[in-house]
Order: C-alpha cells, then structure tokens, then sequence
C-alpha cells in the first residue's frame, strides 16, 4: 500500500504541474494576444486620425483655390489667383504624389536601423469600391496642370515642426509617425444649389439659396510598416459646395 501510495502522489504531482504549466502558458497568450489587440486599435485610432487630417486637407485646398492662396508677405490672400478647381480631361488612374518625401527613400529609425518610405501607389483610390474607374476624373492643379491627388508622411510634417525647438521625445514620435500617410484626391461633382450665411466665404452673404458647384474630396489614413501584411488603410469623404461666384 505505502508503494501504491507514493506512486500516485508522483503521479498526481506531474498532473498538477502539466496543469499549471498549461494554465501559465494560456495566461501568456492572453496577454499576448491583448498587446497585440492594444497595438492594433492604436495603429487603427492613429489611422483614422490621419484619414481625418486628409479631408481637412482636401476640403482647405478647395477652399483656398476659391479664396485665393495665402500670402506671406502681403499677409493677405492673393484675390488674382483665385479660381474654381478644374476637372482634368485625363482619366484618373489612381496614382498619388508624394509632397513632403520620396517614396523608397531610407531614414533613420533608431541608432542601428533604417527604414524606408513606402510607395502607396494607388492603394487609397482602390480602398473605394462605388467608383466608377473607367469614368473618373479629378481637379487639376491650376499651375502644374497635373491632378490633385497629394499624399503626405504624418512624421515628416511633424518632424518640420520640431526642426528647431522640441524635446528628444517628441523629435523621437515625430520617427515614430513616420508609419502613417495621408492622402486625398478631389472630384467635381458639377452644379448644385447652396444656401450661405455668414461672411467666411464672401462679405455680405445671406441665406438666399445660390448657385454652386459641389466637389467630393477623398481622403485616406495609411498605416504603412515594412510588412505589407500589417498595412492598414481608412477611407472617409466628404462633400464641399462652393458658390460660383
């Protein structure tokens, strides 16, 4: 009996021990996993953010070709260069123009790692399934005759903004955010009628309903890492209605 006995404590010794180890080895995946979902929901929050800044973007370029460019020197805008954007005559074939860096271009990381801009190519046209790509065209940049289709690095413009005065920490986010891009791209949609108030657009305006012209802008947050596989993308849009006159 006593052999029998010592036989089973052994036994049951190792069950409890495979137990704990399954137990411990389960209590780390959970933990894992909550990281990872924690990273992810950051990355997705950041992402949405910088789709955000790209409407934004979108909708203020609209409006300062309306408006007329903001001068420096004169600190006013420049009323001769006012305009309604164009529709190019050129299909729109999706691709996005880098403003604030070159896509493949290396950069610091850290001491002992270089990483590279990504090229978004056409990822946030492809990111609309409603449309209609064989029949689309978007505005055109008055001065360089190309489409307005612009894709900025979220890290190099606030990388500019530290270029002078910030702490190590914030210049060290500003690589950080080098992860993300925004981008958008304008559509004119054509006539539409409008009802404005107040004096942001033209002095004296009313609510008598006018004649304008809508435009739809596009905007996209990328989260590009060096894994494709761990890209993300956020589309959104939005429509501006601008009077014609």
């Amino acid at each position: 009996m006593k052999k029998t006995e010592k036989g089973f404590a052994m036994v049951l010794a190792l069950v409890l021990l495979l137990a704990m180890s399954l137990m411990g080895g389960a209590l780390i995946l959970i933990s894992s996993s909550d990281h990872q979902s924690n990273n992810n929901s950051d990355q997705y929050q950041q992402t949405f953010y910088a789709a955000e800044m790209a409407l934004l973007a979108g909708e203020q370029y609209v409006l300062n070709e309306k408006m007329g460019p903001w001068d420096n020197r004169t600190l006013a805008r420049d009323a001769t260069k006012k305009n309604l954007p164009s529709e190019n005559t050129t299909k729109f074939t999706g691709t996005m123009f880098p403003q604030n860096y070159a896509a493949n271009a290396s950069y610091k990381f850290s001491n002992t790692r270089n990483r590279k801009f990504i090229n978004t190519g056409n990822t946030c046209f492809n990111s609309y399934r409603d449309i209609i790509r064989d029949d689309f065209y978007v505005v055109k940049n008055n001065t360089t005759n190309k489409d307005v289709a612009y894709s900025y690095n979220l890290g190099v413009m606030l990388e500019n903004t530290f270029k002078y005065k910030g702490e190590k920490f914030e210049k060290d986010e500003a690589v950080r955010m080098k992860n993300y891009y925004y981008e958008y791209f304008i559509e004119r949609i054509g006539p539409a009628s409008m009802k404005g108030t107040g004096s942001s657009i033209k002095s004296g305006a009313t609510d008598a309903s006018k004649s304008g012209l809508a435009y739809r802008v596009y905007g996209c947050g990328i989260y590009g890492p060096e894994k494709e596989k761990d890209r993300m993308i956020v589309s959104l849009e939005s429509v501006v209605v601008l009077p014609k006159n």
